[in-house]
């Protein structure tokens, strides 16, 4: 019972920071975790992202959400040091996160999961779990050969693996090799082996991505429980079930940029997400000019190709 009145307290305290927050883009939120300002990746002569300013309010489940190559993953790349932005700023707790390699964005606090998922195959799911636990003394040649230096550490270590591995239902696994394991139980241990470093800020890229129906609920479960114990998500998903179902708060990105913010049951129907998905004008007759002139291209293209034909 009073597991319950903790998770209601958590939602219900997620969704009054949002409460009278403006649907716009960049709206402040009253206590953001990660505050991001100005972030440009261009690729050649193609701007993936070009996002302004977005804040992600803390001890929330947060959505990112648009069409395929909106820039989302992109986005995250550059977030967490995988990739180098070409301008801009962000901040994580206050922390300026510019430039900071992938594995010190980490240890700060800040994880991420991949769509793809990117556990060694070739590893036991335990050791898998135990190299996501950051700063071990073992890693130091001359004190591996010291094993009194090291031996409490990663006692500590295997037991915290033990827990997650028990929480995700992985435990009977634990001694199998990863690469055996299926799509969802991969999506599974590596969002187990993200919590190893005990993170504030937990990133997901597409956690549903290929993972069979009887596997969904139990990661939907999971990614809820994230926020249950303290922890801020930020969630890429293209599946909108799953984003009303989990969301407290969605940004919205199209062309790079980010084009709207809101609450999940009120962002579906915001007419710039519409008009994102399925494009400008949808839902809108064509005018007699418009319909004359796709007609006069239309014949254009068919006279084109058959005089093509004809001096063959």
């Amino acid at each position: 019972m009073r597991a319950e009145t903790t998770t209601s307290e958590r939602k219900a305290a997620a969704l009054a920071a949002f409460k009278d927050l403006a649907h716009d883009p960049g709206v402040p939120k009253p206590d953001p975790i990660l505050v991001v300002d100005d972030v440009v990746r261009r690729f050649g002569g193609l701007t993936a992202v070009d996002v302004k300013h977005v804040e992600i309010q803390r001890g929330s489940i947060t959505a990112l959400i648009g069409p395929n190559g909106a820039g989302k993953t992109t986005f995250f790349n550059q977030l967490t040091g995988f990739d180098t932005a070409d301008a801009g700023s962000w901040t994580f707790n206050g922390r300026r996160m510019n430039g900071v390699p992938a594995h010190k964005v980490a240890r700060a606090g800040m994880v991420r999961t991949f769509q793809l998922t990117k556990a060694l195959s070739r590893l036991t799911v335990m050791e898998n779990m135990r190299l996501g636990a950051q700063q071990q003394k073992g890693e130091n040649f001359w004190r591996a050969l010291v094993p009194s230096f090291w031996r409490g550490q990663e006692d500590a270590i295997t037991e915290r693996a033990e827990d997650l591995l028990t929480r995700f239902k992985l435990a009977a696994k634990r001694d199998d090799f990863a690469g055996s394991l299926s799509g969802g139980q991969r999506k599974l241990l590596e969002m187990a082996r993200a919590l190893m470093v005990e993170p504030e800020l937990v990133m997901l890229d597409e956690p549903m991505a290929g993972v069979n129906p009887a596997l969904t609920q139990s990661l939907l479960g999971h990614v809820k429980d994230l926020r249950e114990q303290g922890m801020t998500v930020l969630f890429v998903e293209h599946d909108m079930d799953m984003v009303r179902d989990i969301s407290d708060w969605v940004v919205v990105m199209a062309q790079g940029s980010v084009i709207a913010e809101g609450p999940p049951d009120t962002i579906m129907s915001d007419e710039r997400v519409i008009d994102a998905y399925l494009g400008a004008h949808h839902d809108a007759p064509l005018s007699e000019s418009e319909l004359t002139e796709q007609l006069q291209e239309a014949e254009a293209a068919l006279e084109a190709e058959i005089e093509e034909e004809t001096q063959k």
